[in-house]
């Protein structure tokens, strides 16, 4: 009997070794599936243009040289883009973080009066949009065009955030801790500032990421809103006219980057608008998986 019940527990713990070896390698696979392009692509902007053009770039640079990024940093306008990057970035991120934080702290609590609605309201947004071309016509009577508004107040509200955000704070504040704060005399203000925000800061690193890399990555509206202020046009933007240029045979864009190989340019433009977003990102990791963990598990 006692030899039967071990042979069962074998048997278990073999199950379970199986499951965590299809666990592992199903995690490596994703993780060299995200990795080898990248890796493939840096390489590519450090290899010269011999070796490129001949294919024999794969996963390690051949006749390494950093000619492309002295040619990038040489171009005082790509600095000038990466500046209004770095500008448009934070002030959206900034900006999207209060509209939210604003909106979903007084639609989770339960004593405001027609919270489902406001939500719902909110919620439509996610399924229905006016379009590019509305979009466009109300940016012109604005005013906006060719501004820095156009690219950071359009977008600065972001419902699939603030649903997050609501379903943080109504799981993670308890109602009680609201209550004793106000019999001690603090308004809502007070216990937003002092109990809401301090409790909430890995879902706010989270969606301040989401933010931030969502900002960073667009150049679509971009394209459509600056088209005469050549000196307000982000990074992404000045490196998409960098690339078609490249590819092509006519002059699109002022620049002072000249590289005979079209590839090179491209790996070393996506390159250098990656690497801000990947030095961020090691020093708000730690929040950013707590709050992609927050409601994970119900208690």
């Amino acid at each position: 009997m006692k030899s039967s019940g071990n042979v069962l527990t074998a048997h278990r713990n073999r199950r379970f070794d199986t499951w965590d070896v299809l666990i592992h390698l199903t995690l490596i696979i994703a993780s060299l599936v995200c990795l080898l392009p990248f890796l493939h692509v840096v390489a590519k902007s450090l290899s010269s243009d011999a070796f490129v053009i001949a294919n024999k770039v794969i996963l390690l640079p051949r006749g390494f040289t950093f000619e492309a990024y002295s040619k990038i940093f040489a171009d005082a306008s790509i600095l000038r883009s990466l500046y209004i990057s770095v500008i448009v970035t934070v002030a959206f991120t900034i900006l999207g973080m209060i509209i939210t934080v604003c909106a979903a702290y007084p639609l989770s609590r339960k004593q405001l009066k027609g919270r489902t609605a406001l939500t719902m309201i909110f919620m439509i947004t996610l399924y229905f949009s006016g379009g590019i071309i509305p979009e466009y016509m109300l940016m012109n009577q604005l005013g906006m065009l060719d501004t820095l508004w156009a690219l950071i107040l359009p977008q600065a509200f972001s419902a699939f955030n603030f649903l997050i955000m609501k379903t943080s704070i109504s799981s993670s504040i308890p109602v009680s801790l609201e209550e004793s704060a106000r019999i001690d005399g603090a308004g809502h203000f007070r216990i937003l500032w002092s109990i809401v925000l301090p409790l909430s800061k890995p879902i706010i690193a989270t969606l301040s990421l989401f933010y931030a890399v969502g900002r960073w990555n667009a150049y679509q509206d971009a394209l459509f809103y600056i088209k005469q202020a050549v000196d307000l046009r982000p990074l992404q933007l000045k490196l998409y006219y960098l690339v078609i240029q490249a590819s092509e045979s006519f002059q699109l864009e002022a620049t002072q980057v000249q590289l005979s190989n079209p590839e090179v340019l491209k790996a070393s433009c996506v390159v250098f608008a990656t690497l801000p977003i990947l030095c961020i990102y090691p020093f708000i990791q730690k929040y950013f998986v707590q709050g992609v963990l927050l409601g994970a598990v119900k208690e």
